[in-house]
């Protein structure tokens, strides 16, 4: 019997998985309230609170008022969490000292431009700029030899410096949400390079050949912007697991994908392809596969009968206009908001597929000719 071909309709999956938090919630709050209204169990309670402060050394004033026991002011969570913090900080202080010392941090719309103290500390191991005004990154970047993770999301970055192909040891790039339009080619110098994050710049439209020197990339995300296909490069990158390329303007898929024999999860919605191609049928690793269906007619028979545990998840309805942004143009401020907040979405719904799956998931199953 050949593995069946699952469809899920976004707006089934949300209305289903709503409808049983309202009902957790409602079978919550009636409980609470029945333990409320039961005297056994505040008495019980009561005993229990004096008995933990007799334990802990709490003088009596401190939790009992005329006569009553007071647990209002909740003494037990406040000295059992100054313990916690108190513990754990002992034990981390030391540890998160000596690893700040190689972080570098910086947020707020107030900085137009990196601080100049940070030309001096180049024994730092990572960059973490995000929500700034910063548009440039220094050419000084390549003194920085030991950094390892450049995460530079959402700030007004207009492009990379060539100097970025020095850092031999970058292991993770972010530079998504900015107003990149070209990768230099220098970044295909970095060969330890392991994921690659561009979505969201809206106009990028292609990635230089030089990429596909990048063997170790495992994570690769462009989905937000204007590619016409799969860059050449990215087909090349062997090692790679996860890739996408959603809300883009593919139309079709070359008939060489199957060259990513370690892909895992593909991620092509909000694309206009109408057709897949048999190739994706030679990928024994492909576990997760996500389209839209407005504009797909076709689909190779033999992905219903796959063998490999394939899962195609067809988004029927468009997220965004029927149901993510109903209640949300109050916060949705750009389209670069709008596409964060879908993306923030579909990685909440896909991650909650994957931890539901098992043998089978949730949602409306059709056959594959009903796209």
């Amino acid at each position: 019997m050949g593995h069946q071909v699952i469809i899920f309709d976004i707006s089934v999956v949300r209305g289903f998985w709503e409808t049983q938090v309202k009902k957790y919630k409602e079978t919550r709050k009636k409980e609470k309230e029945r333990l409320a209204q039961s005297s056994l169990e505040k008495i019980k309670q009561e005993w229990d609170f004096v008995l933990e402060c007799r334990k802990k050394g709490i003088p009596q004033s401190a939790y009992l008022k005329n006569g009553f026991v007071d647990t209002t002011e909740k003494l037990l969570d406040k000295i059992e969490k100054n313990s916690h913090i108190c513990k754990k900080s002992t034990l981390s202080d030391e540890t998160s000292k000596k690893r700040s010392k190689f972080i570098f941090q910086l947020s707020g719309e107030h900085w137009t431009e990196f601080p100049d103290s940070l030309k001096e500390q180049t024994h730092l191991k990572e960059w973490h700029i995000y929500k700034t005004q910063i548009q440039t990154i220094p050419a000084y970047i390549a003194l920085f030899q030991e950094l390892k993770v450049l995460e530079l999301s959402n700030n007004q970055i207009t492009h990379l410096p060539v100097e970025i192909g020095c850092l031999k040891q970058l292991k993770e790039l972010n530079v998504s949400f900015n107003n990149l339009k070209s990768i230099p080619p220098e970044l295909g110098n970095c060969e330890n390079l392991e994921k690659l994050d561009l979505a969201g710049n809206l106009e990028l439209t292609e990635l230089p050949f030089e990429l596909s020197n990048l063997k170790q990339v495992t994570f690769v995300d462009v989905s937000a912007n204007k590619f016409p296909t799969i860059p050449i490069c990215v087909l090349r990158m062997s090692s790679l697991h996860w890739l996408d390329i959603s809300n883009n303007k593919l139309k079709d898929l070359p008939q060489d994908i199957d060259r990513l024999d370690e892909l895992q999860t593909f991620l092509l919605q909000k694309n206009k392809l109408t057709y897949l191609p048999r190739a994706l049928l030679n990928m024994p690793k492909l576990s997760l596969l996500v389209v839209s269906g407005d504009d797909l007619v076709e689909i190779p028979t033999d992905v219903c009968e796959s063998p490999t545990g394939l899962k195609f998840i067809s988004l029927k309805d468009n997220p965004l206009e029927t149901i993510l942004y109903n209640d949300t143009d109050d916060i949705i401020e750009s389209e670069r908001d709008r596409e964060q907040f879908e993306k923030e979405f579909m990685k909440a719904y896909i991650t909650d597929i994957q931890e539901r799956a098992g043998p089978s998931v949730s949602g409306r199953h059709s056959p594959a000719t009903q796209l």
